[in-house]
């Protein structure tokens, strides 16, 4: 039977009127329904590929082609990219933070410490997500030196804290990238936010039964992710640290949550999870290894080559119905990578709190 005091704690922060607002100042021009996408083109290993043409790409929303109504390729540092990392010591353990720091430092003092694009770094503790240095920069020597000079504290929120102090890691983590989002938003051109982490917890599973108010707060905010993230043009990136050290299920299981989501009762907490919004922003969820510093490098170079195009939606929509996105290539060698999906007409003005059910006790 299931534990009948209900102590759940808000889904998330916020993401309130400032996610309605903000789905009106985006980076889309105004007035237009266009849809926007930034693809990555490569093949089923080696680096991004350039010199594509329109006519190599056909866009099928929900496995119609749409036609092309834009097209651009993008190389190299011709169009700067704003880069976030973030260093996640809240779902790292206290004995990893420090290895996660090392990597980074590598990959920002690579190529003589000049980094490719405008970066700045944050890190996530237990009171949230804080910026390390004001602004952005191309000096990768100065960032790691500020990155170094950073004290990060003891975790308050411990592993042995069970069910609840992985709901307390889940709020936090959604709440910081809700933060990163809404601070990004604003500013024009493409970013990419390179979270070096595990992942949060999926808090899905038997023990974990969701009523149907719970249903409709957390597809809203899959909604409002999708929509804000795909406005704001970011791809996620999601880096293990662990490596092959964090191989086994639960390194795998978010697999089972990347397919969108067309309705609230289809909904899961893991569809929230780190690796599953980085995988459907058209990002990476990367854990082959732990060789952070190269893993950080593979994630940018998808800024070295890569297009902009836009479609115009069906017309006949129904609101937060979902569409599901794929990239067809002339050449069959070849793998186009981009956001998987997207929510037609999104009702952004009605995010509802939401609790986090207890666990069912058997």
């Amino acid at each position: 039977m299931s534990i009948q005091t209900r102590l759940g704690t808000a889904l998330l922060l916020p993401l309130l009127c400032a996610a309605a607002a903000l789905s009106q100042e985006q980076s889309n021009p105004p007035g237009t329904d266009k849809i926007y996408l930034d693809v990555v083109v490569a093949p089923k290993s080696g680096p991004p590929v350039s010199g594509l043409q329109q006519q190599d790409f056909t866009i099928l929303d929900n496995k119609v082609p749409r036609p092309i109504t834009s097209f651009r390729a993008v190389g190299g540092d011709e169009v700067p990219v704003e880069i976030v990392v973030v260093i996640d010591a809240v779902n790292t353990g206290y004995q990893n933070v420090d290895y996660e720091r090392q990597e980074i430092s590598k990959f920002l003092r690579a190529n003589g410490g000049h980094l490719a694009h405008p970066t700045t770094l944050a890190i996530l503790t237990d009171t949230g997500i804080k910026q390390i240095q004001d602004g952005f920069s191309s000096d990768g020597d100065a960032l790691s030196t500020a990155l170094r000079q950073e004290t990060v504290g003891q975790r308050s929120i411990g592993r042995s804290a069970a069910y609840w102090g992985a709901v307390d890691r889940f709020q936090i983590s959604l709440g910081a990238l809700q933060q990163l989002v809404q601070q990004e938003a604003p500013r024009p051109g493409r970013k990419i936010i390179l979270w070096v982490s595990p992942g949060w917890p999926l808090l899905s599973g038997p023990e974990v039964q969701l009523g149907s108010k719970e249903e409709q707060g957390i597809f809203e905010n899959i909604v409002n992710f999708s929509t804000l993230m795909r406005q704001a043009r970011i791809t996620l990136y999601s880096v293990d640290p662990l490596g092959s050290r964090d191989f086994g299920p639960r390194t795998f299981y978010y697999g089972a949550f990347v397919k969108g989501v067309s309705n609230a009762n289809q909904v899961n907490l893991g569809d929230l999870g780190l690796q599953v919004l980085a995988v459907q922003s058209g990002g990476l969820a990367l854990s082959v290894n732990n060789d952070v510093a190269k893993l950080l490098q593979e994630c940018v170079a998808d800024t070295g080559a890569y297009y902009e195009m836009s479609f115009s939606p069906p017309a006949e929509t129904k609101r937060d119905e979902y569409h599901h996105l794929e990239i067809r290539m002339a050449n069959s060698a070849l793998i186009a990578r981009t956001r998987q999906g997207y929510y037609a007409q999104p009702g952004l003005t009605e995010i509802k709190k939401v609790e986090i059910p207890p666990p069912v006790s058997r």
